[in-house]
């Protein structure tokens, strides 16, 4: 489908908000799909991943994550500096203000006229791990977490029991979670943590370990994966058509 492109800037607890909306240019209404960023904000390759979700039929929202913290339309680098910013905002905004970015998202977008009113998740990085935090909402159906951070370690501040591990058992809708096995960031042990987790509070989910590394879905870098990516974007998107299409 070919697919069009707006920023909606919108009211938050914590201030402005600006979200950019990737959605069919079709008539109708679609379902929206919440697509969460890693640390650097809305780069070119997180751009070109929504377009590729919103050209299957879907509303894909790109929320700055770290709105609070910087100037509205700020991209980080992926580069030292870049990466040292998005880790200090990550280590600075808590749980709770992520999830008031997204009662404020559902607000405002099952309002809209192009959106049906479903929702999803999906997210890479930190954004797999806030993909993970949306789905406490009951609002969000499904959510498609790849290699998500900090689960396993609790090292977003929050409230004491509000981190998303203990939570977990909160999960309503249905969850994918997928790994790259040669990832630094989230350990074998900790992958199993998540796994274990996710068994004792009987969620429902489908689990994959990949050989690949960190950010793999990342289309610029040496980390990059293509025929893996492609892999994910067709188990995303049938995630998605199987849990936000129905009447």
């Amino acid at each position: 489908m070919i697919i069009q492109r707006h920023d909606q800037d919108i009211n938050t607890p914590t201030g402005t908000m600006r979200c950019t909306v990737y959605r069919p240019q079709a008539e109708g209404r679609f379902p929206c799909i919440f697509f969460y960023s890693e640390i650097f904000q809305q780069t070119a390759p997180i751009a070109r991943s929504a377009a590729m979700m919103a050209g299957h039929g879907f509303v894909v929202i790109v929320p700055e994550v770290f709105h609070e913290l910087n100037p509205i339309g700020t991209v980080l680098g992926y580069d030292d500096e870049g990466k040292d910013k998005g880790n200090s905002d990550k280590f600075t905004k808590t749980l709770e203000a992520h999830d008031s970015d997204t009662v404020a998202m559902i607000s405002y977008f099952e309002q809209e006229e192009y959106c049906t009113g479903q929702f999803g998740a999906m997210g890479v990085c930190l954004g797999g791990h806030l993909a993970y935090r949306a789905a406490l909402n009951p609002c969000i159906q499904s959510a498609f977490c790849l290699y998500a951070t900090d689960i396993h370690s609790n090292t977003i501040p929050c409230e004491e029991d509000n981190d998303s591990f203990t939570r977990t058992k909160d999960i309503q809708g249905e969850l994918v979670m997928v790994w790259g096995k040669q990832d630094p960031h989230v350990s074998t042990q900790g992958r199993q943590k998540i796994y274990q987790q996710l068994i004792d509070t009987d969620r429902l989910f489908t689990w994959y370990e990949f050989n690949g590394q960190h950010a793999f879905m990342r289309d610029e870098g040496d980390r990059y994966d293509p025929a893996l990516a492609l892999e994910c974007y067709n188990k995303a998107v049938a995630l998605f058509h199987s849990t936000l299409h129905k009447a």
